[in-house]
């Protein structure tokens, strides 16, 4: 993927005249069909600026102080990265593959962001079409063509074997991000959710139930597309930046105040997410039901709804976090068992040993040792009912799979040592990391000139 990347970023680049050419002809990228006395489909003056005015469409304002907790909420409390960092053999190995991933993170903005604006520059009536009639002609969409640009580079530019593997790769990326957002949100429900309902679900029946989980999503998925094409202009990822806004903060409030605290409880948390998420959720169906106008009409929305999304990601954040403060402090104080090792003043406190009510052995049931299994009929008028049964639980995964009824386990907590060589490699890199990115944002915000 990086490899296939830098070389459409090189590619493109090489056909506006490199970066400085790219100065040169984005500003002059202004598609012949357009609204007069307009400023629908011209290039905006800060194009090149990353932390715009607080009154532009990101604003340094929200972006600091609003992005930040959905920042905090994907890197530090989305189940996707979650599962792959309690995967880790160690705790140096988790930190470094975070470490890793954010040194990844910088990537984008030359493989991705960059071409996007070449591909602007080279498709400037298609791509950074303005009007509803072109949009519609080339992409089907009212509103903005935008999320063809990198798609547009990949076939028009790239050199036919090569454009192959690449469609492969962005389509096999497309794959991995959704099984993985599947496979998270599935596991949420049936290990969290649908106990409430089944207390005593067997293994065969949760497999069932998260695998038709994920058959609702995909199905629910598809028929979400025309909503996104709708809001944010039809900009796929502001769309996505813009609905984290409205759920996430309070999932970041929520976990920085169980790290950093040792007063929150379990009731402040409950409370401090019920409320920022109620609020966020009636945004975001406010916004469904008031779409954003096009480019060029009046926006007579509600002011709340005008709000930039950034803006209100700081208000969600502070709701959350003042009401589970709130609502902590009126409540029962967790006891030193309950913050044993879950926060970073108790990171390092020696485990208590809590005795646990139940048995812990786990009896399983196989399929060749379950005496209500269905056997093989003797019976030739029910023999095609067997095999059709039996063809249905082996798509489905149930054939050789156990059911096991378990009692409460004690937890085994791995240590969390490490030696001061991979602490002082972990510290660099963090401090590095975070340079860079400042330097990127000074750069791009005050040292740069068009």
């Amino acid at each position: 993927m990086l490899i296939g990347a830098s070389v459409v970023a090189g590619l493109s680049l090489k056909e506006v005249g490199g970066f400085s050419g790219l100065q040169e002809k984005y500003p002059q990228a202004i598609p012949e069909a357009r609204y007069a006395n307009t400023s629908c489909g011209m290039p905006r003056d800060d194009s090149f600026v990353m932390l715009r005015g607080p009154n532009s469409d990101i604003p340094w304002p929200g972006f600091i102080l609003g992005q930040t907790p959905a920042s905090i909420w994907y890197w530090c409390a989305d189940q996707i990265m979650i599962q792959r960092v309690i995967a880790a053999k160690s705790l140096s190995h988790a930190q470094g593959s975070t470490i890793l991933a954010g040194y990844l993170k910088i990537l984008p903005v030359f493989l991705m962001v960059i071409p996007g604006m070449v591909s602007r520059v080279l498709y400037k009536d298609t791509v950074g079409c303005a009007t509803e009639s072109t949009c519609m002609a080339y992409c089907k969409s009212k509103v903005s063509c935008s999320n063809l640009a990198y798609p547009e580079l990949v076939i028009n530019i790239m050199p036919t074997g090569l454009r192959g593997v690449m469609i492969a790769v962005m389509l096999a990326a497309l794959m991995s991000d959704l099984t993985s957002i599947f496979n998270s949100a599935s596991t949420l429900f049936t290990m969290d959710i649908w106990p409430l309902f089944r207390k005593h679900a067997k293994t065969k029946e949760k497999l069932l139930v998260g695998r038709g989980f994920v058959l609702i999503m995909t199905v629910a998925s598809i028929l979400w597309i025309p909503v996104i094409e709708m809001l944010q202009g039809g900009q796929l990822f502001i769309y996505i930046q813009a609905i984290s806004a409205y759920l996430s903060p309070p999932i970041a409030a929520v976990y920085l105040l169980a790290v950093l605290s040792k007063r929150i409880n379990e009731q402040g948390a409950f409370w401090g997410l019920t409320v920022g998420t109620v609020v966020g959720l009636i945004r975001m169906i406010w916004e469904f039901a008031s779409p954003a106008p096009r480019c060029g009409l009046e926006d007579t929305r509600s002011v709340i709804v005008k709000l930039h999304y950034m803006y209100f990601a700081i208000v969600g954040f502070w709701l959350t976090l003042i009401t589970s403060v709130v609502v902590s402090y009126f409540t029962t104080k967790p006891t030193e068992a309950e913050l044993t090792r879950t926060t970073v003043w108790t990171m390092q406190m020696p485990e208590l040993n809590v005795q646990y009510k139940g048995s812990t052995t786990t009896q399983k049931t196989s399929a060749s040792s379950d005496p209500g299994r269905e056997e093989r009929p003797k019976n030739n008028n029910n023999i095609a009912k067997w095999w059709c049964t039996k063809v249905f639980m082996w798509i489905c995964g149930f054939n050789e799979v156990e059911d096991q009824i378990e009692g409460p386990k004690e937890p085994t907590i791995n240590s969390l040592e490490q030696t001061s060589f991979m602490k002082k490699i972990i510290w660099a890199n963090s401090i590095i990391i975070i340079v860079i990115g400042f330097i990127l944002y000074l750069y791009f915000t005050f040292g740069f000139k068009p």
